[in-house]
This record gives structure tokens, sequence and C-alpha cells, in this order.
């Protein structure tokens, strides 16, 4: 069974055909929205604008990889997160050529949201495929969420943390912004902060489960001021977001012995975050930025599981 999924987040246009008799990814398209120099993202009306103009053409860049008239169902994500009142815009852009594609062939069409399309990829990405039907903790690390959850599977989601302010992935992109990277930032961030080989000592405001990030941009700042190189200041803000993430699950932990931890989410796809926690987590999923990052791979694979199972 093929099916399409369709995901237009505040990053990103993304399409994925997931097969799931196979369990895997038959292939995945994804354009970033254009956005310009110094700026942190986009108004929704642009944004809406930018995937309506790109869903045509990488619909069409799939087709020349994928046979789509053997597609059997499609998922969408609806909407940011599945609680009342999580609402954006420019998810209206993929609801309507989903709409309109499922519209065309009478197939069944699987509305989600963006945080379970998240999700779902990271447990796919894992290869445990009993994580869908058990619980585990998965940290949800994005520009837009900061949200340690109690999952089971992708159906049930219970937030137990989150941060009070700032998200990890705004204040990473404004670090990287401010250094002169495009929007979003956090690949350029990781790739200098790998540069640097000096000792960082992370200073980060946790209690229990929940965090306080707005320090962190005015700590990057400050150290940028005091004449740090771009290089340090990078690792800083990286390893500050992996120490206050390593701390949130410790204490969930306390609460929920036992359960395996997923960390998904764009700025879960750094290099120095995965290995200053696993270094001190060992055994915690971490998964490929393919499945990390903005897309459309877990929207597919929840529709092929909501068709077949649900």
């Amino acid at each position: 069974m093929l099916t399409l999924g369709i995901d237009t987040s505040n990053y990103a246009t993304s399409l994925a055909v997931y097969d799931s008799s196979a369990k895997e990814v038959v292939c995945d398209k994804k354009q970033f929205l254009p956005v310009k120099q110094g700026q942190l993202g986009l108004r929704q009306s642009d944004a809406l604008f930018h995937h309506t103009a790109a869903l045509p053409e990488l619909l069409s860049q799939l087709a020349k990889q994928v046979d789509l008239t053997q597609i059997q169902a499609v998922g969408v994500s609806a909407r940011p997160r599945p609680v009342e009142g999580s609402y954006m815009p420019c998810f209206l852009a993929g609801q309507s050529a989903a709409t309109a594609f499922c519209a065309s062939r009478a197939l069944p069409l699987i509305h989600t949201t963006h945080q379970q399309g998240h999700i779902a990829a990271a447990l796919l990405a894992t290869g445990n495929e009993a994580l869908f039907t058990s619980p585990a903790l998965v940290f949800h690390v994005s520009g837009g969420t900061t949200d340690l959850l109690l999952c089971n599977g992708y159906g049930s989601i219970q937030c137990i943390g989150t941060s009070n302010d700032l998200y990890a992935g705004q204040a990473v992109d404004r670090v990287g912004v401010k250094l002169g990277f495009a929007f979003p930032a956090g690949a350029m961030v990781s790739e200098l902060a790998a540069r640097c080989a000096e000792p960082v000592k992370p200073k980060v405001s946790v209690k229990g489960t929940s965090c306080s990030l707005s320090g962190l941009e005015n700590q990057c700042n400050r150290l940028l001021q005091e004449g740090k190189s771009p290089e340090y200041v990078c690792r800083y803000c990286l390893c500050c977001v992996a120490e206050t993430a390593l701390r949130m699950v410790r204490a969930a932990l306390q609460e929920h012995p036992g359960l395996p931890v997923v960390f998904a989410g764009g700025v879960m796809s750094s290099d120095i975050i995965r290995d200053y926690v696993t270094q001190r987590l060992p055994g915690a999923y971490f998964v490929p930025g393919r499945f990390s990052s903005d897309n459309a791979i877990g929207v597919a694979c929840i529709a092929a599981r909501e068709v077949l199972h649900g």
C-alpha cells in the first residue's frame, strides 16, 4: 500500500510517499520557504503563497519517481498540534492540495497534525515497531516547540514539559541570523559549532520538566561582545539546548522510569546535540536529519497506519 503525505509547515513544503508493506519511504521531496536575509521567518500570508506555488512543482518531481496512480490514501498535516485552538494558515495550502488529490480519485484523506507527523517520522526512523504501540518519552524540539511528550504511539500525546518562553529553535535561529546566516539557521550553526574544540560549560535554566530559554540569546550576544569566536558561541548555544533537554528528560524519567526516549524535530538533527546527550544518556534514540527536520514522511506513515489499523 502506497500513501502520500503532505506537510506545509512554517519552514518547508514537503511531500513523501510511504510503502506500508516494505515499511519504508519510497520518495520524499522538500523545499524550504524563502526568507530574506536577516529576517526570522515569514508572515503567514507569505508562507501560504509560497506553499501554494511550490506544491505543484514538488508533486511533479514526485511523479517522475513514483507512479501516483498507485497511491491509495493521502495524509495531510492540518494544524500544528493535536490540541484545541492549534491553528496556522500555512497548513491550508496542504489541506487544499490533499483534498483536491483525493477528490479526483475518491481516495481516503487522513487529517493529522504537524507534531504527530514529527513523532511518527521519528518512531519510524528508530526501526523499533513496538514504539508505535507502547509508551515512550518523545522530545519534540523545533522552531515552534520545545515539548517533552509522554506518548503512546502518535495517537496519544500528553505534554509533560515545555519552555516557559522562547523555543529552542527560535534561540538557535536568532543566534544564527545575528551571525549572518540565512533562516532557518540551525544547520549552519551546527556546522560552525563543529569547528570549535574549546571546552564549553553551558548555563541553563531548568526546573523539573520546564525550562526557560529567553536568557540563552542574551548569553550568546554577551559572549560575542566579549570577543568569543562565532564557532565558540554556536557550540555554546547548542550545548545549552542539549543540557536543557538532558535535564528535562532526566526529571521525566524519575516519574516514568524505564521508558525509551526519542528525540524529534529539526533542532535535534544537530550532531553536537546528539553527541552531547547520548554520551550522558545512553540508549536514547536520535534519528537522521531526513526524519528530524520538517517533512511529510511521518504524515504519510500515519495515513497508512490509520487506513490499515484505524
